[in-house]
């Protein structure tokens, strides 16, 4: 009696162990999936129609572009940061430059050629490029200057909702600390993908069932993402 009695007592400990454990994934799973809620509607929604755009050729509605040259003033600024200083308080924005790309000055690859056929005394040189722009998803200023230029291309976007939206999706000029809440919403989905399986595997007896269909959608996605690089 007492052998059965002290395997009784391990037995319910075990399965109050697993009752506390499966709880606790559940109120966890819960709290990760009210994180990320906001989140996951916004990359659902702009997701669904980055997805769908090229093949219904869907157009971002209220986009707004326009094209201008600016007259840089007299010295030029002498790098990203004064350049975007300076066109930031003639637009009246935020001073801070995003996706910011240096092109160092490098030999064209046709200035050899070109360069004997003119009897130059050296090869010719593409001035140094910066890029970068201000602004947010809703509102974005493209830039581009050629160093020595006395102008700068600036590209200006306007954004409807649908627009922002997956700008948002992409990141285009964004901030660190907002690719750092992505992140977090990808963690979290992580997260939601791991415990639900586990939930599922410890709350429903059909496993085999379950194990079935698991394996029949691993086995669409990879194909279905392999296809394209078969082709």
């Amino acid at each position: 009696m007492t052998t059965d009695a002290s395997a009784i007592g391990v037995v319910a400990r075990r399965v109050n162990r697993r009752a506390v454990f499966v709880r606790w994934m559940r109120r966890t799973h819960g709290w990760f999936g009210l994180w990320g809620a906001l989140l996951g509607l916004i990359f659902g929604l702009s997701g669904v129609w980055l997805n769908h755009r090229a093949v219904l050729k869907l157009d971002l509605p209220a986009q707004k572009i326009s094209n201008a040259q600016v007259q840089l003033p007299a010295p030029a600024p002498e790098s990203v940061d004064m350049l975007a200083a300076w066109l930031a308080d003639r637009l009246k924005m935020d001073p801070t430059p995003k996706n910011v790309r240096i092109e160092r000055a490098r030999p064209v690859p046709w200035g050899d050629r070109k360069e004997a056929e003119e009897g130059g005394t050296g090869p010719l040189t593409q001035p140094e490029r910066w890029s970068f722009a201000l602004g947010g998803p809703d509102h974005l200023v493209q830039v581009e200057y050629w160093r020595g230029n006395r102008s700068i291309s600036v590209r200006t976007v306007s954004n409807g909702f649908i627009a922002t939206l997956t700008n948002l999706h992409k990141g285009v000029a964004m901030p660190i600390p907002w690719i750092l809440l992505v992140d977090t919403m990808a963690g979290s989905l992580i997260f939601l993908s791991v415990s639900g399986l586990i939930l599922w595997w410890e709350t429903n007896r059909r496993r085999q069932l379950g194990i079935a269909i698991f394996g029949v959608s691993v086995v669409v996605t990879v194909g279905l993402a392999m296809w394209p690089l078969q082709a």
